[in-house]
């Protein structure tokens, strides 16, 4: 039985004013959310802290509502953030090439590429070494971290890009389907294309991996923004580092159990053994580490060497040094 209950006057002002209380204090919660719309590349070593983070509620503890658009390559990310579709990016080396254009600012780094980056070849094709590779074509994402991999690797072993192979720039999905059909008899891929190679190409063999060419030839993944999120944002900036941190400490202190939640919530069609290799081909820092990295000039070295590659490579006029481009003090002030 339901009991009914009069409506006095005083009853009514009474609740009116509680509802006006709470309506009047709900837009105060409502503008402490601060929009960041944010591009990503679905990676482990790209996206690995971004889905930690939104597991763990560290993006809404911090006041910051995330809006993920999900793309294929750096590149098209940065061209979304130029165009002002999205306000900050993850990526991977990309995040050294465009800001030395002078477009958009590094903030904050999310790992080392260590051996995410691999050259695979198929020895049914007649290429089983760099010495065959000679007068071959070798499949990859020009402007990548594949390519800047792939360059370092080929000029290590006496091989010159452009001159003794021909590089075919096609997306990552299109490289390795033209490897695997045998259109191609090499290419240069990032994890986690490599298992769709060994899964349909049994008899590819990979050739080395950027783990060889680490730390000299380090290749760092981490965000960017642009100029104008920066000029007008940059509290929303230090508020995500401060988020990033405790996702990233747990996936690296944690890993077992921060892999399974990523597989189960956010990775569901890749097995968990294929999560865990490629989490064992990035190499990373706890966020007490990286600030060290950031104030003895290590990140700006590591990102200066991949911006060096592509001023030679891209033909990049008066580059911007990593030094300008990067925005450390954000990072300091968030972990300060």
């Amino acid at each position: 039985m339901t009991r009914r209950f009069p409506i006095t006057r005083r009853g009514f002002v009474a609740g009116a004013g509680a509802t006006m209380a709470a309506t009047l204090a709900m837009p105060a919660i409502v503008r402490a959310q601060t929009p960041v719309r944010v591009g990503y590349l679905h990676t482990l070593a790209v996206d690995g802290q971004i889905w930690l983070a939104e597991h763990m509620g560290e993006w809404k503890k911090q006041g910051l509502e995330m809006a993920y658009t999900q793309f294929t390559t750096g590149l098209e990310l940065f061209q979304a953030m130029i165009g002002g579709s999205i306000d900050v990016l993850a990526t991977g080396a990309v995040i050294s090439n465009f800001p030395a254009r002078g477009q958009g600012k590094a903030f904050l780094m999310n790992d080392v590429e260590r051996a995410t980056a691999q050259l695979w070849v198929n020895p049914a094709a007649g290429v089983s070494s760099f010495e065959e590779l000679k007068g071959k074509q070798i499949a990859t994402t020009t402007g990548t971290t594949a390519h800047v991999f792939l360059d370092r690797a080929l000029r290590a072993n006496g091989v010159t890009p452009g001159t003794d192979v021909e590089l075919v720039n096609q997306r990552m999905s299109d490289a390795v389907t033209a490897f695997i059909s045998g259109a191609v008899p090499a290419v240069a891929l990032w994890v986690p294309f490599n298992i769709s190679v060994r899964n349909n190409l049994p008899e590819a063999k990979m050739l080395v991996d950027a783990g060889e060419f680490y730390p000299e030839a380090a290749i760092m993944g981490g965000w960017a923004t642009s100029e104008e999120f920066l000029s007008a944002n940059r509290d929303a900036l230090v508020k995500l580092v401060k988020a990033w941190a405790p996702a990233n400490d747990y996936l690296l202190n944690s890993s077992d159990e921060a892999l399974k939640i990523l597989q189960e919530n956010y990775y569901q069609q890749v097995p968990l053994s294929d999560l865990q290799e490629q989490y064992k081909a990035q190499e990373m820092f706890s966020a007490a580490e990286w600030a060290g990295k950031y104030e003895d000039g290590t990140v700006e070295g590591w990102l200066q060497q991949v911006t060096d590659f592509y001023v030679e490579a891209g033909g990049i006029e008066n580059p911007v040094p990593a030094s300008e481009y990067l925005v450390a003090d954000i990072y300091k002030e968030a972990m300060g």
